[in-house]
């Protein structure tokens, strides 16, 4: 056992599905309070948020995560129960192990173990914790960085705990994330009796052509921090269950994952325009849930390569790909924002598990970050 594994299981042990932090955020106040943080708990509808700072002086250093997690699912899909935090081969398993309470809990033990030793340290150490990241993400992070904002606080370098390893902790860090555009595509047409086509206008026929060639379309080509801008259609749905009703409307649930290379009004005047030169009634719901960024060499980038290499002998790759995250907020605001966290290949599923060993080198790899850049 080891006081990163010991923390792991305890905030593992309380199941905090989103947005009920189930007390992870006392626990870790309690922890950063006796090592000199001062903490405000943050509350902005039914979302739980903890900010703790140690310091006053510049850069400020931020660790950000958080603490709920998404819905284990059926029981019986899971070896052990998802929220006992058992310890199993060398594992750790549990609803959250990955993503993202043992990064949570490497943060801490890391921070520990460098004011031990810094107890002056340049600048100041903070921690961004919210319970909304699996769920809307409207009264998390946004609502903190409101906060901080209107205070005149102001984010230096910002060390983003999501599972972002592929076969070993810290082979891949992100420093950077796509957008992500969704919409949703009413396409009109007139119900009736598919015996009677002619006194009836479907909108599933109506639509077939402009969603495949929705499908087929370049957006761009990408460029060297990011893969092309991808088109992808989660969802369809029409027709009222008869087989012999003509259905009266279509909806169709889609999402663009973009680069740099394009804009998300611009991706939208692009998919309008494509609709409008098509023979049918339709209108758009359009929700952007992030615009792009990038965290180019610098401070961060540099001290995150020093750190991993130091560490375990290893270059780390850099990569913008997969989902969305927290990130998405405070780039915004100017800070270099990166993400590195345990390996991701369990994430969601059930008997979801991080390595102990990678754990604990997770720990000391973000140590190694706070002496480079803090002391």
């Amino acid at each position: 056992m080891s006081p990163t594994l010991d923390l792991a299981r305890e905030l593992i042990q309380r199941p905090s599905v989103t947005p009920d932090d189930q007390g992870c955020q006392s626990l870790l106040a309690k922890r950063l309070q006796a090592i000199g943080f001062r903490v405000e708990h943050l509350r902005y509808a039914d979302v739980d948020n903890l900010w703790a700072r140690r310091g006053d002086d510049t850069p400020l250093f931020v660790f950000a995560g958080h603490t709920d997690v998404v819905p284990p699912g059926p029981r019986a899909a899971w070896q052990t129960d998802p929220f006992e935090a058992v310890v199993q081969d060398g594992q750790l398993y549990g609803r959250g192990a990955a993503d993202m309470k043992g990064s949570i809990a490497a943060m801490v033990t890391a921070c520990e173990r460098f004011v031990a030793t810094h107890s002056g340290h340049a600048g100041s150490v903070a921690f961004l914790i919210t319970s909304d990241e699996e769920g809307p993400a409207t009264h998390g992070t946004v609502k903190v960085l409101e906060h901080l904002a209107a205070r005149g606080e102001h984010i230096d370098y910002c060390l983003v705990g999501e599972p972002t390893s592929q076969e070993r902790v810290g082979d891949v860090i992100k420093n950077g994330r796509r957008g992500s555009l969704n919409g949703v595509l009413h396409v009109h047409g007139h119900q009736g009796h598919v015996a009677y086509p002619q006194l009836a206008d479907n909108p599933i026929h109506r639509a077939a052509p402009v969603l495949a060639e929705l499908a087929a379309t370049e957006w761009d080509r990408g460029n060297e921090h990011f893969p092309p801008t991808t088109f992808q259609i989660s969802n369809i749905k029409a027709g009222t269950g008869a087989e012999n009703v003509i259905p009266g409307e279509l909806q169709a649930v889609f999402n663009l994952r973009f680069s740099t290379e394009s804009t998300a009004s611009g991706l939208q005047t692009r998919i309008e325009k494509l609709l409008s030169r098509h023979e049918l009634k339709w209108n758009i719901d359009w929700k952007l849930s992030g615009e792009p960024f990038l965290t180019p060499a610098g401070a961060l980038v540099d001290a995150c390569h020093a750190a991993i290499l130091d560490v375990i002998g290893l270059q780390t790759e850099l990569s913008t790909s997969g989902g969305t995250s927290d990130g998405r907020f405070i780039a915004p605001t100017g800070a270099q924002v990166v993400e590195l966290g345990p390996l991701n290949a369990t994430i969601h599923k059930a008997n979801e598990n991080v390595n102990i060993e990678q754990l604990e080198t997770l720990s000391q790899i973000y140590e190694k970050i706070l002496r480079i850049l803090l002391s």
